[in-house]
């Protein structure tokens, strides 16, 4: 495919690119997608960007923390003065902390659970909002069955905080744009699952790319 077909293609910026379910949905996009990859690990994009290009698609890598706003901000300026906008969203950057008793809650790791699955929504969301205009599609990625579940007090209780913001966008949008879903994968051979499920007979979970697939189907 020529560098005019690749850059004439619609932007998906995903956050949390750099592997599991991030990585999946990144390798799907790019079939007709220009990719804006997200993640802190250098080497995890550049080799999801070497799966990309064998693929025949194309990514901007963008070594950044969602954590930090100044980072967010000027990565959303790029995108608008680069491409004028966004065609999706994909938001999967999540923090797993440690699996303990919530009475044992480690303090730093709650502050990082915080920082990275509740507080990022807050510049996340206005910053990307615009880039999305009415037509665009953000996708969020509930994961209902850790909130209250024993040992996952940090985890749980902050991605149910991220999700319950992403619903109230969906409601607030659903006249004016853009077009906000909250998803439920399947049970997945993810890292994060694992933490989870340790011992887990992985063979009869939802293959990722898979998964990935049957998410995006009927959205782009």
């Amino acid at each position: 495919m020529s560098e005019n077909d690749l850059s004439s293609r619609p932007v998906a910026l995903i956050t949390g690119a750099s592997r599991g379910l991030g990585a999946a949905l990144a390798l799907e996009l790019a079939q007709s997608f220009h990719v804006v990859a997200v993640a802190r690990t250098v080497g995890a994009l550049e080799e999801l960007d070497d799966r990309l290009r064998a693929a025949g698609g194309s990514a901007t890598l963008a070594p950044m923390d969602v954590t930090i706003p100044e980072a967010m901000a000027q990565l959303c300026r790029s995108i608008h003065d680069r491409w004028g906008g966004l065609a999706l969203w994909a938001h999967t950057a999540v923090h797993v902390a440690p699996l303990t008793p919530a009475a044992h809650v480690d303090a730093k790791d709650w502050a990082k659970s915080i920082a990275t699955n509740v507080t990022a929504m807050g510049h996340l969301v206005p910053y990307v909002a615009p880039l999305l205009g009415r037509e665009g599609r953000a996708l969020f990625f509930a994961d209902d069955d850790m909130s209250g579940a024993k040992f996952a007090s940090s985890y749980g209780a902050t991605k149910a905080a991220q999700i319950a913001m992403a619903r109230s966008w969906a409601a607030e949008t659903v006249r004016t744009g853009p077009h906000v879903h909250v998803l439920s994968p399947r049970p997945m051979p993810t890292a994060t699952r694992a933490r989870f499920y340790p011992g887990e007979d992985r063979a009869a979970l939802t293959p990722v790319q898979d998964e990935a697939r049957r998410l995006l189907s009927g959205l782009v």
